[in-house]
């Protein structure tokens, strides 16, 4: 991805903790940032910021002080599914759709001044696909060096993505801004315990998916379908019936995770078929 590419604009929702100055506003107040307020010298003893205008208008007479509220940095990670849904390849390769996202997330994050971080997982935490968070300026080619798709092309992958759970710990400490990749063709239970664990964060889920995956099903016909997890395959006689019946359960799930992604976090963010980051940052503002 070039250098010059626009950066993703996302802004964490809510004031954030911090020490490290930064861009978002804070929690704390001080001598400098964004006007906050005026109170009583007493309050806030700062004698640099008294405002001499409101203290001579004041009708006590009382000392008034400006204060601000600071702006501060924040931990961004991506927390990635990598199992093997995410391998399927259409109009696009997902994994290089989800490659492009994070080296966009960790060249926008350094350039605004935040840290970032990887947490990539399959059956397990993947070690190779794991970078703390660090405001490096190179860690976008990093980021690009550890999900390169042919690194997703490992047959020994045990099928699966409970790492998304174990990664959880690796989170624990002040609030972070999390964008949790996938294509969220995970069991429900999962997706629930991975929320629950990360409530405390800013959680941004991002569905990766390819348009091919959406394809209109014919009403009558032999299918052959292949398990990307399992790598088993099943021949289908499809009919009209069972038909509607994969679409109305398509349509419950789809609902159940909206449902459960707004109770813990935000509105999904949709990647189809390849990365437009100007659409991807309103998307994300709107979240």
């Amino acid at each position: 991805m070039s250098p010059d590419a626009p950066d993703i604009h996302y802004r964490p929702r809510g004031p954030v903790s911090g020490w490290r100055g930064g861009a978002h506003p804070s929690r704390q107040v001080g001598a400098l940032g964004a006007f906050r307020d005026l109170v009583p010298f007493a309050a806030h003893p700062d004698a640099r910021r008294i405002d001499v205008r409101a203290t001579a208008l004041d009708p006590f007479e009382t000392t008034m002080v400006r204060r601000f509220r600071q702006r501060v940095a924040v931990d961004v990670y991506a927390l990635v599914d990598l199992s093997a849904s995410l391998r399927y390849q259409g109009q696009a390769a997902k994994a290089a759709l989800v490659r492009d996202l994070c080296v966009a997330l960790a060249r926008s994050a350094t350039r605004t001044g935040d840290r970032f971080g990887l947490i990539g997982c399959d059956a397990g935490l993947r070690q190779d696909c794991f970078l703390p968070a660090t405001a490096r300026r190179a860690v976008s080619a990093d980021v690009a060096d550890r999900l390169d798709p042919s690194r997703w092309a490992d047959t020994k992958t045990v099928p699966g993505a409970e790492g998304l759970a174990q990664a959880v710990p690796y989170l624990a400490g002040a609030r972070k801004m999390v964008f949790f990749i996938s294509d969220f063709l995970l069991p429900l239970d999962l997706l629930r315990r991975v929320f629950e664990g990360l409530a405390m964060h800013d959680i941004v889920p991002v569905v990766v998916r390819d348009s091919t995956e959406g394809e209109e099903l014919p009403d009558w016909g032999l299918l052959d379908l292949a398990d990307l997890e399992s790598g088993r395959r099943r021949l289908v006689f499809m009919r009209p019936g069972l038909k509607r019946r994969w679409r109305e359960a398509e349509q419950t799930r789809q609902a159940a995770i909206r449902q459960l992604a707004g109770r813990y976090g935000r509105t999904p963010v949709m990647v189809t078929d390849r990365l437009d980051i100007d659409r991807f940052s309103r998307d994300l503002m709107e979240a």
